[in-house]
């Protein structure tokens, strides 16, 4: 990300925080002139205990000096959580300037890894790096989304393929939590990689191709590590539900494995052993 996108994003960021606060819930009066949803600045910069004009400035995207200690005032004042605030931090402060451009490499799956993955039998799950490119799955992965096999790896991107293949929008009922949960992932490394253009080209490819995506992505949810219960309505095995837990991969830098779990009290696995037991029988 240069350093006009940067700014661009943390201008973004911090309109659609402020949009979110009532002025009620912030001791403000909501007055009869309001044009806008949220916060005005001035009462950001209030509740901050900052200048009007260095908020503003702030919030314009200008080029300005952001001390840690300030930026903590004003994700106080915006209510941010803890992987918002990373993100902030990350905006404002440009600490992941000098980070290269990513190189279109897979990394690859170490043997412990392929074993966990190998050992989750009933458990779809799938290995992706910092630009959600999917770089490891497991079998039962393939029988639950897709078989990832027949995809070509420059397309094997998880965020590419949750609007652009029909089969994860049939699947997924609350296919919308389904792919928010994805991007709020993927935020967070856009955040941390302020230095890398890659996420520039795909996102303008993404907002360009997709509108539902820019949607989604002007939301600005954040989270590192987000956790999601799934319904998906699987075309063989019926209704299924999962909870979805992220891991990071220590040892291998920004790699993430997300597990699907099948939710307690429900035949989820009974449903996926008995459709792979079936494709078994068949070879």
């Amino acid at each position: 990300m240069n350093s006009a996108s940067r700014l661009q994003a943390l201008s973004a960021f911090l309109k659609n925080k402020r949009a979110l606060i009532t002025p009620e819930s912030a001791g403000f009066p909501v007055g009869a002139r309001r044009r806008t949803p949220g916060l005005r600045r001035e009462e950001v910069a209030q509740l901050a205990g900052v200048s009007l004009t260095w908020y503003t400035w702030l919030e314009q995207g200008r080029d300005i000096q952001a001390s840690p200690s300030v930026l903590d005032c004003v994700a106080g004042a915006l209510r941010l959580n803890a992987d918002e605030r990373k993100y902030l931090y990350s905006l404002a402060l440009e600490s992941g300037a000098n980070i290269p451009t990513a190189e279109p490499l897979v990394p690859l799956i170490n043997p412990s890894l392929r074993k966990i993955l190998n050992d989750l039998t009933y458990c779809p799950a799938i290995v992706s790096d910092r630009m959600c490119n999917i770089v490891g799955w497991n079998e039962a992965a393939r029988f639950v989304f897709l078989d990832f096999e027949r995809i070509p790896a420059e397309r094997r991107n998880m965020i590419r393929l949750l609007f652009e293949r029909p089969e994860f929008r049939r699947l997924a009922v609350n296919w919308e939590q389904f792919a928010s949960g994805f991007l709020s992932m993927f935020r967070s490394y856009y955040g941390r990689y302020v230095g890398d253009e890659w996420y520039d080209g795909f996102l303008s490819e993404m907002t360009t191709a997709y509108p539902e995506f820019r949607k989604m992505w002007e939301h600005g949810q954040v989270s590192y590590a987000p956790e999601v219960h799934l319904e998906f309505r699987h075309a063989k095995a019926g209704k299924m539900v999962y909870e979805l837990t992220s891991l990071s991969v220590y040892g291998q830098d920004d790699l993430r494995c997300s597990i699907y779990t099948p939710a307690a009290e429900t035949t989820t696995e009974s449903k996926l052993r008995r459709l792979m037991e079936e494709r078994k029988s068949a070879e």
